[in-house]
């Protein structure tokens, strides 16, 4: 008989067991969003390592580029203007690491390279 019992009292309690259901509201404080504000400012102004492939004049600069370009397609290169020449730098590397294991790539295809450390901010 108590083959018959336990089962059936388990149907029988089926009905009363049921998941619960939860809705929950976050309330964040506004000083939290104007802090990732700041934040994000903050980074934007790190200075970070970069690799100089080459410089010259406007020309020179615009024809190395595209150069490497084609080469890095997955390193983000610009030219700088610092007087009276035209720099052309590629990368933003947050750590020293990362930037001297891509440097020695960048190298073999332009041996004339440097890795450029961030500046100082005041």
């Amino acid at each position: 008989m108590s083959k018959f019992v336990i089962p059936l009292l388990f149907l029988s309690m089926a009905p009363l067991v049921q998941g619960q259901q939860a809705k929950v509201n976050i309330e964040q404080d506004p000083a939290i969003v104007q802090l990732l504000d700041i934040y994000k400012s903050a980074l934007s102004k790190n200075d970070y390592y970069r690799i100089q492939v080459g410089f010259g004049n406007a020309s020179t600069a615009q024809e190395i580029k595209a150069n490497v370009d084609v080469d890095f397609p997955d390193l983000p290169s610009r030219i700088d203007f610092d007087s009276p020449t035209y720099r052309v730098r590629v990368g933003r590397f947050k750590t020293k690491l990362e930037a001297e294991r891509k440097f020695n790539e960048v190298r073999q295809k332009y041996p004339n390279a440097m890795l450029l450390k961030p500046k100082k901010s005041t």
